[in-house]
């Protein structure tokens, strides 16, 4: 009889994910973590000075509050609570007064202007009874429930987000609060399917103002961690995988890995056919990013940014689509699109009293070692004058800073792998199953697989569902090695 029915390896977001869903349908897991604490990119530390707390990677969690899966969780009772501004994101302009998308859909067509009615047509189609649409949309290609409006979607989704907002909006201002939110897709906003990430992070805003959580991205780990142990399961942390080998029996085992990893891991009992088609798998561009102590708020030239949880900057469309082009294309814009999140703002525990913190990043090539510093707070300063003077110290993470913190940002690539038309449904490999693998006891649970990166646990809800089918189908004898011991959680 084998120790365990299920380990996974790794305890991000799917990886938890993964765990709690075969905890509760009964299953004894394990999750193995190579680092001291759990979390991967939901973690929060003081990196500049005593009492300034940062989230390391995820700040604002639109997908993890919509989440189908994370909704069905007790997380409030381990401690998780949600904070909601007044506004998901501003987005400051050269000339005139910055757009303030908030919940309300009539608000935020105020606040564009002339093209809000445009905008109050593309969105309010999916705004009755969203959460089934966002459980169509968060999935791997499959029958969906509501095949009309996900078809409604699919034949906006599909167009590159320069072209659609070209026909869908008339003015600079619709276009660039859309282009923001394309821009999160981490590709040419002229690729194919640039719109369907735009168009599902602007739809959450609408379905609720971007939160996050009190005391930092730390708490929805510490919840995710507490309702897992809570129905039995174990968690090991400071054990790093490196062979099977190393495993405890378990009759499955699931990585919240990105593929290189896998394949470093498993090569032995992978097909080299496989293993070929996973080593083609692409990342895409990496993140520079920026964390502050600041002696107050951020000073914008509009104060209603500082309702937002988010800022957008980089102006117009035009602006915004060179700066992610030059990334995909190897190279450093020097007035790069910025995503700024200012927690302390709306949880004032992040930071001492009157004082704040601030968070900005920018995407840059695969593995760029450039300090991308001045370029951010230039473009912030253009927005916010007087920005510079408020810092107090920074913290600068590269690419390389990126992946030595989380092996599944390669090349500081933070969305587990490029989400072009080529990647966008057949993530890491095209297989009708992509979570499972051709070794019928190993599966892939990270944001490598379907829908993708994000924090809404959703690769490994579905990775596990995968996995019980199998354990329920089949007799599967167990790995039967001794595990690399470490401290426990």
């Amino acid at each position: 009889m084998s120790q365990f029915d299920a380990i996974v390896v790794g305890a991000g977001p799917n990886g938890l994910g993964a765990a709690i869903y075969l905890a509760e349908q009964g299953a004894k897991v394990l999750v193995l973590e190579a680092s001291e604490t759990p979390g991967g990119g939901m973690r929060t530390k003081e990196l500049t000075l005593p009492g300034y707390h940062h989230d390391v990677c995820s700040a604002a969690h639109p997908l993890g509050a919509v989440s189908p899966f994370f909704r069905t969780l007790p997380l409030e009772e381990h401690g998780l609570q949600w904070l909601h501004p007044p506004a998901s994101v501003a987005h400051p302009l050269d000339d005139g007064p910055a757009i303030i998308q908030s919940r309300s859909l009539e608000e935020t067509a105020d606040s564009i202007g002339k093209d809000g009615q445009a905008w109050r047509r593309m969105f309010a189609p999916f705004l009755k009874d969203p959460q089934a649409f966002i459980a169509d949309a968060l999935g791997p290609l499959r029958i969906p429930k509501h095949p009309f409006k996900l078809a409604l979607f699919g034949m906006q989704a599909m167009w590159p987000a320069t072209w659609y907002t070209k026909l869908r909006f008339r003015t600079h201002r619709g276009r660039a609060l859309f282009a923001g939110h394309a821009a999160h897709s981490i590709i040419p906003l002229s690729y194919p399917f640039s719109t369907a990430v735009g168009m599902l992070l602007a739809m959450s805003g609408h379905i609720v103002d971007w939160p996050m959580p009190k005391g930092g991205s730390q708490r929805i780990t510490d919840a995710l961690v507490g309702y897992f142990t809570s129905l039995g399961g174990e968690l090991q942390t400071s054990t790093k995988i490196t062979h099977l080998g190393q495993l405890p029996d378990a009759r499955v085992v699931l990585f919240d890995t990105d593929p290189t990893q896998l394949i470093d891991i498993a090569k032995d009992q992978l097909p080299k056919g496989y293993t070929k088609r996973l080593q083609a798998y692409r990342y895409g561009p990496g993140t520079f990013k920026l964390d502050y102590a600041l002696d107050g708020p951020i000073p914008w030239k509009d104060p209603a940014c500082l309702n937002a949880s988010t800022v957008h900057i980089g102006g117009t469309i035009e602006e915004i689509a060179a700066s992610e082009r030059a990334a995909w294309r190897g190279e450093h814009h020097t007035k790069p699109f910025v995503m700024v999140c200012q927690q302390s703002q709306f949880d004032p525990g992040r930071a001492p009293e009157g004082k704040h913190t601030g968070y900005a990043y920018c995407h840059v090539p695969n593995g760029s070692e450039v300090d991308m510093t001045e370029a951010i707070e230039s473009q912030i300063e253009r927005f916010a004058p007087g920005f510079k003077a408020r810092i107090l110290k920074r913290h600068k993470m590269n690419t390389k800073a990126f992946s030595l913190y989380n092996p599944n940002y390669v090349g500081g690539a933070i969305t587990g792998g490029a989400a072009d038309m080529f990647q966008l449904f057949t993530r890491p490999v095209a297989r009708l199953d992509p979570y499972s693998t051709p070794h019928k006891r190993l599966f892939l649970c990270s944001h490598s697989t379907p829908p993708g990166g994000g924090v809404h646990g959703m690769c490994g809800y579905f990775a596990a569902k995968s996995a019980l089918r199998r354990l329920e189908k089949e007799t599967i004898q167990p790995f039967g090695s001794t595990p690399t011991k470490g401290s426990s959680t």
